[in-house]
């Protein structure tokens, strides 16, 4: 029968001390994960960005939903302000939530794609260097 006892501090020293050589593969990993951790914060803002977004179209749509069908309504192209007839800004409205939510589908695949390879990577680095190495971000 095996006995498990706790590492002190000295057998994690002196364990693998050899093995623990950082190897050329490992660095290719360590800097692919820290490539891909900066990616990550990125898209964030931009997924939070686009997210306020949307929040601010739909918040539109609501108010708009309460105008007066004759009433011209002004709608921000670019930098200038065009007064159009509701229908009109209503369609437009409705493209660009289309747009932005496609937007915010793309980010969302993308994130997380990023976050599976950064785990991949964390459970390889962890498995080859164990808590000589910190990837907690």
């Amino acid at each position: 029968m095996m006995q498990h006892r706790m590492l002190t501090k000295e057998d994690e020293a002196l364990t693998g001390s050899e093995d623990n050589e950082v190897r050329r593969e490992d660095q290719e990993k360590i800097n692919r994960f820290s490539r891909l951790h900066q990616r990550e914060t990125l898209l964030e803002e931009m997924l939070g960005v686009k997210q306020k977004d949307k929040e601010d179209l739909e918040e539109i749509s609501t108010e708009l939903e309460l105008a007066d069908e004759d009433e011209l309504v002004p709608y921000k192209i670019g930098d200038a302000f065009f007064h159009l007839p509701l229908t009109e800004a209503q369609a437009l409205l409705s493209t660009s939530t289309d747009e932005i939510d496609t937007e915010v589908g793309k980010l969302e695949e993308k994130l997380s794609d990023v976050r599976e390879e950064l785990q991949g990577l964390k459970v390889a680095l962890y498995a080859r260097f164990g808590r000589s190495i910190n990837l907690e971000t």
